[in-house]
């Protein structure tokens, strides 16, 4: 399967007749999406041992449950996505659900809004994936962003330490950021990129901070959204202005609606993540690390992350390539961008679920 599969192929020609301006990949999709809206719909989970174990401990409330959406289909390869500190993974995977959703079910994991335990994440995941692999006796796919794919290698880290393997079908980490060393270089005097300028302020000490620096990291993170959706150049080959806007709000209803504490819980968690070394495999099937071209605004110059996994990946992941994804010069990647550069993904996800069918796709 090609990269084009994950385009939704509906006849177009009538809409086309009367909007010949408007860029074909965003009308075949909106075409689509008129016949069978988006509906991502709240999970209902049927395994939860860990996380109830967890909460009936009280080490952690119910604030900190993750919430859990899905657009159910029948494929038989299921995918799990987690997105980074922002926007929502709903929001992030807008324009690549359509590819994965020819595969099966895409299972969303949204981070609380007023706390965040690392515990009561990797619970609830790995409770979903039991869940997948006992109901529907197939392995899911994986796929997390940035501060979500340090998530990720954190519970693939307890895992291996426990001498297990988790049944996935296969794994890609998109501009993973698994320590906050990755962010901030803390031997140089101040930190070197934006995100670290932002961040250095929750790591400082133990409280949490005050509603001013709270303030500047929403406007940071905004304007790092608001710095791919001003070219509309590349917008109008991406979206409609329908679509722009709605994801525009989303996004924004996200970063507001995140309490103080929830921002210090997630940055917290991140601080107590070690910084890859002494490479183990974490996970030995298919698995694509993708960094952007332009990762310099978030990531440091000697993110300890980047330098295992792109120098040493086959050590981490036996079956694992890692890629730069590039695009034009007047508008290279950045950092997690999946939404303004859903088209330079698409071809790397598309060989790496190729890879996957020609594995057997039950759960053992």
């Amino acid at each position: 399967m090609n990269a084009s599969a994950f385009l939704p192929p509906y006849p177009t020609l009538a809409r086309l007749s009367q909007q010949t301006a408007a860029p074909l990949q965003a009308l075949l999709r909106t075409t689509g999406y008129t016949l069978r809206p988006p509906r991502a719909v709240g999970h209902v989970a049927r395994v939860t041992a860990r996380q109830a174990a967890l909460l009936a401990s009280g080490i952690v409330g119910p604030q900190a449950c993750a919430q859990i959406r899905v657009e159910e289909r029948g494929g038989a390869l299921p995918t799990i996505v987690v997105g980074g500190f922002v926007p929502d993974a709903t929001e992030a995977f807008y324009l690549l659900r359509g590819g994965l959703l020819r595969y099966g079910s895409v299972f969303y994991f949204n981070y609380p809004r007023r706390g965040f335990s690392t515990d009561l994440f990797i619970a609830q995941l790995e409770d979903l994936i039991a869940e997948i692999v006992a109901t529907r006796g197939v392995r899911p796919a994986l796929i997390a962003v940035s501060f979500g794919a340090g998530l990720v290698i954190e519970m693939l880290r307890r895992a291996a330490a426990r001498g297990e393997s988790l049944p996935l079908a296969g794994l890609t980490l998109v501009s993973p950021v698994a320590c906050s060393a990755d962010l901030i270089d803390f031997s140089a005097p101040k930190p070197t990129t934006l995100l670290g300028r932002v961040l250095l302020p929750y790591l400082r000490g133990g409280a949490s901070p005050d509603g001013a620096i709270v303030e500047k990291s929403r406007s940071v993170f905004l304007r790092m959204f608001e710095s791919g959706a001003q070219n509309q150049s590349a917008l109008r080959f991406l979206l409609t202005r329908a679509e722009t806007r709605r994801l525009r709000d989303a996004v924004v209803g996200t970063i507001n609606a995140i309490d103080a504490a929830g921002a210090f819980e997630r940055v917290r968690a991140l601080n107590h993540f070690p910084a890859p070394a002494a490479p183990r495999a974490l996970f030995t099937g298919p698995t694509l690390v993708l960094y952007a071209e332009k990762e310099s605004a978030v990531l440091q110059e000697n993110a300890p992350t980047w330098r295992e996994f792109s120098e040493r990946t086959t050590a981490w992941f036996p079956q694992g390539r890692c890629v730069v994804v590039t695009n034009h010069a007047d508008h290279p990647v950045q950092h997690a961008s999946l939404i303004f550069h859903s088209r330079n993904f698409e071809p790397h996800l598309a060989q790496l679920y190729r890879a996957i069918r020609q594995r057997p796709a039950r759960a053992a």
